[in-house]
């Protein structure tokens, strides 16, 4: 199945999702597909906020969209890989047997199968504002992507459990 089917699939069966994304065996590379993926997305997510910000303030956009691309594209990667690290060696603490590749697909998947409601917030910022609107979509953004890292964190860590 292709990447959007299983976003899709994620809002129903998150576990399985994670543990079919994950495969038989470690796929560096698709770990890092899939963080630049998500990164993208969110990346584009924040134009139409960006734009309205400029046109707002009277700032150059292009700026706003250069400083936003350097976040989310090269430093947000590594604040994944190190928040994916220690989550993986606390749950291990705990008694978790998630492998290092395990930790980190489930933190990066988590990004990806929430971004459709980052790209949502994006929108709602840019045409409506701040407001109550963008608080609640915002808020249901983050929710999925922690009920989403939550769920596969506990598939990777601890897959008896369902």
């Amino acid at each position: 199945m292709g990447v959007a089917g299983d976003i899709i699939r994620t809002y129903r069966a998150p576990r399985a999702v994670v543990r079919h994304r994950i495969g038989p065996s470690e796929n560096e590379g698709g770990a890092l597909v899939t963080l630049m993926l998500a990164c993208g997305l969110i990346f584009v997510a924040q134009w139409p906020r960006l734009s309205r910000a400029a046109f707002e303030t009277g700032q150059d956009v292009q700026m706003l969209i250069g400083g936003t691309l350097l976040a989310w594209l090269f430093m947000m990667p590594l604040v994944f890989y190190t928040l994916a690290a220690v989550l993986t060696a606390l749950l291990r603490l705990i008694g978790g047997r998630a492998s290092g590749y395990e930790g980190r697909m489930a933190t990066f998947w988590a990004l990806l199968a929430a971004a459709p409601l980052w790209l949502l917030w994006g929108l709602t910022v840019g045409f409506i504002g701040q407001g109550p609107a963008a608080t609640v979509t915002g808020a249901l953004a983050l929710v999925a992507v922690l009920i989403f890292w939550g769920a596969g964190l506990r598939e990777v860590a601890f897959p008896q459990e369902r």
